[in-house]
């Protein structure tokens, strides 16, 4: 048989599963889960077999309407990692139904549509009646013509392995495009600073967890086989610093041991984790971050359109979901 190989692009509002379902294609955690929206910042690609397939996962930011530099550079690559996908995946909540979010995504895929094959997959089909999702079904595809659609539990694993199945058979033919033990393309270092994101997102409330970065500063390989991570937490004020403290530094410790704890299962061996906490108040304007998050930095700028075609194409930046 003939091998094939593609990229995959999940697309939806914020906490619509993108990230719960890339790791259940996957069989291993390369993106971040949380509870809170727009965790999610860069385009995380995990790579999932399937028979002779190999499916490169695009897991981006969930589409919503942005509001600051951040946001936007956000939207845009979750634009982009749709408009260089062979296939793309419009991910929506069973319980939630077509909201006003879905009904922007649904206008701006008319472009991103052209020469490549979008699937509906309806999430969370356990928090809904069988006849409710059948509406919902209807109800979407007669706003937009998709190839399939398909009822999972990304949590639970419900109707994954039929979709995954799906996509090996849509992948053109073709050479696999890493490693087959590779499970990731992004940098280990990357990886790590987005385990401790993770942690810090769970801990913490409100918008604080939006006014932070972290930063894998440096990354030793000792001779005992262990590894020494050392990473930076950005946040934007001195009162953002202390929170990130607590009371005799127990949320950051507790932080550093839950994401030491997550890396060492991931890597399979002991690591020293040391954190520290840094007030830069301008990081949400400095490129370099955007860098080491994986985003373009021009991306935010206001009213630009997303990288990888649209705009060389002469098209307008799709509508993105409020």
């Amino acid at each position: 048989m003939p091998t094939r190989a593609g990229f995959v692009a999940l697309i939806g509002e914020p906490n619509a599963g993108k990230s719960t379902l890339t790791n259940r294609m996957v069989g291993a955690k390369v993106s971040i889960v949380t509870h809170k929206v727009q965790t999610t910042r860069a385009r995380i690609r995990g790579v999932a077999m399937a028979g002779e397939a190999q499916i490169v996962f695009v897991d981006t930011p969930g589409l919503f309407a942005p509001k600051r530099r951040l946001d936007r550079a956000m939207v845009a690559a979750a634009w982009s990692g749709a408009a260089d996908a062979d296939v793309v995946v419009l991910l929506i909540e069973a319980h939630r139904g077509v909201t006003e979010g879905v009904k922007n995504i649904l206008e701006g895929l008319g472009d991103i549509a052209k020469g490549r094959t979008v699937a509906l997959a309806i999430n969370k089909i356990d928090r809904v009646k069988a006849e409710a999702l059948l509406a919902l079904s209807q109800e979407m595809n007669d706003a937009f013509p998709f190839v399939r659609t398909f009822m999972i539990s990304a949590e639970k694993g419900h109707g994954v392995e039929d979709l995954r199945d799906w996509l090996a058979g849509e992948l053109p033919e073709g050479p696999w495009l890493y490693p087959e033990d590779q499970i990731a393309d992004l940098p280990l270092r990357m990886i790590a600073a987005e385990m401790t994101r993770e942690k810090l997102t769970l801990r913490l409330h409100q918008e604080l967890p939006y006014q932070l970065t972290v930063e894998t500063e440096n990354w030793e390989e000792r001779p005992d086989g262990t590894a020494r991570i050392d990473q930076v937490v950005y946040v934007a004020r001195d009162g953002h610093k202390g929170i990130l403290l607590g009371h005799k530094g127990e949320t950051i410790k507790a932080v550093s041991k839950a994401s030491r704890e997550e890396l060492e299962e991931f890597l399979g061996r002991k690591v020293h984790l040391f954190l520290q906490v840094k007030v830069r108040e301008k990081w949400l304007e400095e490129s370099e971050r955007y860098s080491e998050m994986g985003l373009n930095f021009k991306d935010g700028n206001a009213r630009t359109a997303p990288r990888g075609g649209l705009l060389g194409a002469g098209l307008p930046a799709p509508p993105v979901a409020s």
